[in-house]
């Protein structure tokens, strides 16, 4: 089984930090995992992504191809790369930053992301990991164990309980709004 996830925004979102905590997770959780990433040469607003690449087997070909889930926080992430998800793929993105919505045979949420962030965290600097919990409910690829871990591992000291409270505010977004 390989599943492939893209994680997209603009720079200064955290997309590429969210990137390396999924991998961490999955490593956590015994699975192969390749994560890679790009951003646009400004360093906040450019195009950024971040791709997590999860196997049961070896990995033998680092780069996304046909994804099976996407996260786009900005229109221009959905734009630029929605038409690299499978059919039968994930599409989620934030329902105030993407209006429109590419349709196709894929499952689309529309999520507030980044409002949860802001309104139930109290900082929208948050989003990218309120997105990580949002992308472990829907995908189910790693556990909610994993993906606690992972973010303590890495989030700056002293913030540990307001990213726990990110994390667990983009699950219980995902349970509202994301019928399994």
């Amino acid at each position: 089984m390989r599943y492939e996830i893209r994680l997209s925004g603009e720079g200064g979102q955290g997309i590429i930090l969210a990137g390396i905590i999924l991998a961490e997770s999955v490593i956590q959780d015994g699975r192969n995992v390749v994560q890679t990433q790009v951003y646009g040469p400004e360093s906040r607003g450019g195009a950024t992504k971040a791709e997590v690449i999860i196997s049961d087997e070896e990995i033998d070909y680092p780069k996304a191809g046909r994804i099976d889930l996407l996260l786009a926080l900005t229109q221009e992430a959905c734009d630029k790369y929605w038409e690299d998800l499978k059919n039968t793929g994930t599409l989620i993105v934030d329902s105030a930053e993407v209006v429109a919505v590419p349709s196709g045979g894929f499952a689309t949420y529309r999520l507030p992301i980044l409002e949860t962030a802001r309104e139930k965290v109290g900082r929208e600097v948050v989003a990218n990991i309120v997105a990580l919990g949002t992308v472990t409910a829907v995908s189910g690829v790693v556990s909610r164990e994993a993906i606690e871990r992972a973010v303590l591992a890495r989030v700056p000291k002293g913030t540990e309980e307001q990213n726990v409270k990110a994390l667990t505010a983009g699950f219980e977004l995902a349970a509202v709004h994301v019928n399994r």
